[in-house]
């Protein structure tokens, strides 16, 4: 049997909204109606889920992260504290746009730094980890490691998070791979 969401008595959940098993919902949380936040998620005190966002299984929002009508984060990610995600490319308070919203995707197993800045209408690619206070403005592909203002890319990241060495080897784990596409593939033994 599963764990039931655990949400704090300060948070509101709007009707509609869908928090799945084992979810914990801190302090101060807002979810709106048509979020979909997956089991066994994490979303520390003062996080606002916005509507239609989804949100993947296991992942974990830090402190004081918005995440916006127009964002989707994947499964396993980890958003760092203060974390700053927008939806409009160029917002007016005079003028709406609620209808022109970009697309921003957070993939599988992603990590987004603490007090990065994620604009809008771009890709983090899979494991990809962006620096603390990075400010992303393009696609990130898949594995790789960003930093700086803007962030630009400066290594590949393990599946297990750690930055690899010039070898294409993670000292935490040991797994080792092979540049291939573009991309990184798991090195044959």
């Amino acid at each position: 049997m599963s764990t039931p969401a655990q949400i704090h008595s300060t948070a509101v959940v709007d009707e509609g909204a869908e928090v799945g098993p084992g979810t914990r919902i801190w302090h101060f949380c807002h979810v709106m109606a048509g979020a979909r936040i997956g089991a066994g998620c994490i979303l520390g005190q003062n996080v606002f889920v916005g509507r239609n966002v989804p949100i993947g299984d296991g992942t974990k929002v830090q402190n004081n992260v918005s995440l916006y009508e127009g964002v989707s984060i994947g499964a396993r990610c980890f958003i760092g504290p203060s974390a700053v995600f927008t939806n409009i490319k160029t917002p007016r308070a005079e003028v709406s746009r609620s209808a022109a919203f970009s697309e921003t995707e957070v993939a599988d197993g992603a990590t987004i730094g603490a007090n990065a800045t994620i604009v809008c209408g771009v890709r983090i690619g899979s494991y990809a980890v962006v620096g603390a206070g990075a400010v992303v403005t393009r696609d990130v592909p898949d594995q790789r490691v960003v930093a700086g203002v803007p962030a630009r890319e400066t290594g590949w990241a393990c599946h297990c998070g750690a930055v690899l060495s010039a070898q294409l080897t993670c000292g935490d784990c040991g797994r080792a791979y092979d540049e291939s596409g573009g991309g990184l593939a798991v090195r044959s033994e």
